[in-house]
């Protein structure tokens, strides 16, 4: 994500402001400009709907006849809001599916909604489990562009919970968005298209029986050299698990790059003789970057650095994940697919 600055005051801001704290005037994201404008309401552009339940700061024209704005218009079903518990949830859940899209409109992908394209729309499902019966439990998922997430993933604890149930290093909610949204987008950039082929050759076939290898996967877990060819574990279960895992890491780097850019930062170590490797001057918005390799010449002194800060502070690494060769293969394919629709 970039920096932004009011347009009133040019104080810096952040994403999801509704007002400026130095001049107080209101703020709202306007997709046109891709950044937060100071603006009158009711001029030119309304807030979106969800605004008035504190879940969204997104502006639609007024002239459109739209009351949702371009993600929340994307919402098929969201949870109990006379529920508080639920309503917290759903405000963590908004606040990662927005960066998700901001993403997506800056990659300038192809992005319906179902209500107007049923066919290759995308849609959200907010759900929270009703039974306690594990038979019954809402999967976290994707299928024929619904996304649906179990809405107990936004509580900390729970979610912290299952990351260690599931031996996983990292689980977030926008990891969630992430990895579920590169589902979508094999359907709608390589499945019956010519890129196939190389999909194939670098992800595997997917036309591997799914439910018989995410059950092998889950029963006797990844195999013992995982890390070679994948960028987690997970991504070994199937070709398909493989690109969303692959897809929600490329798209990690970029917006972790792009703050840096936004930063001005540069990563220049004082040990003496230091690697090149260990540096990085990070000059361009990596939205705009065709290069991949220069995409990771970024990526691998920042998260060096960034693990570094994290280690000082007594956390855990920030990425704790390595890129080997077959992966950055893989992360170029997808970069190049992406970049295609620049």
């Amino acid at each position: 994500m970039q920096l932004f600055k009011c347009t009133n005051c040019h104080q810096p801001i952040y994403f999801e402001n509704i007002f400026c704290g130095n001049c107080g005037k209101a703020l709202g994201f306007l997709t046109e400009s891709m950044h937060p404008v100071a603006f009158e309401p009711g001029y030119l552009y309304q807030y979106c709907a969800n605004y008035h339940q504190g879940t969204c700061n997104w502006l639609v024209p007024e002239s459109s006849g739209f009351v949702y704005c371009k993600a929340c218009d994307l919402n098929r079903t969201i949870p109990d809001l006379s529920n508080p518990d639920y309503m917290l949830r759903w405000k963590k859940l908004e606040i990662a599916k927005h960066r998700l899209i901001y993403s997506l409109l800056r990659f300038r992908l192809p992005l319906s909604s179902k209500t107007t394209d049923p066919e290759n729309g995308l849609a959200f499902d907010f759900v929270a489990d009703q039974s306690t019966d594990p038979d019954k439990k809402i999967f976290t998922g994707y299928a024929e562009g619904l996304i649906t997430i179990n809405i107990a993933e936004a509580d900390d604890i729970e979610r912290e919970m299952v990351r260690r149930a599931m031996q996983e290093v990292y689980r977030t909610l926008l990891g969630h968005f992430r990895h579920e949204i590169g589902h979508y987008y094999w359907e709608r950039l390589i499945a019956g298209t010519e890129r196939i082929v190389a999909f194939r050759e670098l992800f595997g076939d997917e036309q591997a029986d799914y439910k018989k290898a995410l059950k092998q996967n889950y029963q006797s877990g990844a195999p013992a050299n995982w890390n070679d060819n994948y960028i987690s574990a997970y991504a070994s279960a199937h070709p398909w698990e493989d690109w969303a895992e692959t897809w929600a890491h490329y798209m990690h780097i970029i917006d972790t790059l792009e703050t840096a850019y936004s930063f001005g930062l540069s990563v220049d170590p004082l040990i003496s003789g230091s690697s090149e490797d260990l540096k990085a001057n990070i000059k361009i918005d990596p939205y705009h970057i065709n290069d991949f390799e220069t995409i990771i010449g970024y990526w691998l002194p920042l998260t060096f650095a960034m693990n570094s800060l994290n280690r000082s502070m007594g956390l855990n690494d920030l990425y704790p994940f390595v890129i080997s060769n077959p992966v950055k293969a893989k992360m170029k394919f997808i970069h190049q697919v992406i970049q295609s629709h620049f």
